[in-house]
């Protein structure tokens, strides 16, 4: 049995800056969207066209549930389904077929192992 020991939610709303919001899984089970983020991100997308440049600012509101290597980790591995073709067809999934969207094929796209959620 493998138990995943950070269970985090992620929601990307967008406006003219993107924004990257992740809370605990037991929060927003706990307030749904009224769930306190621990971790936001604010991409600036000012000078992507002119300089081929987003600058990134993330921010960790709860520093007691959340270390900054691991802000670190979510931030990088997020991108990461944005910016490499295969793993945004999974984002493509989510958003498009949720029905058939399983949430394995992301932990299999990161190598790593899949979580029992239930336990």
């Amino acid at each position: 049995m493998n138990i995943c020991p950070l269970k985090l939610l992620f929601k990307l709303s967008c406006s003219s800056n993107a924004h990257m919001i992740f809370t605990g899984l037991e929060d927003y089970k706990a307030r749904g969207t009224q769930a306190a983020p621990y971790f936001t991100v604010t991409f600036y997308t000012d000078f992507a066209e002119s300089k081929d440049l987003v600058l990134i600012r993330g921010d960790i509101v709860f520093t007691s549930k959340l270390s900054d290597s691991e802000a670190k980790w979510l931030l990088e591995t997020a991108q990461s389904f944005y910016l490499n073709d295969v793993r945004y067809k999974l984002v493509e999934r989510f958003n498009k077929e949720t029905r058939e969207f399983e949430f394995k094929d992301v932990l299999q796209a990161l190598n790593m192992p899949v979580c029992d959620f239930d336990k």
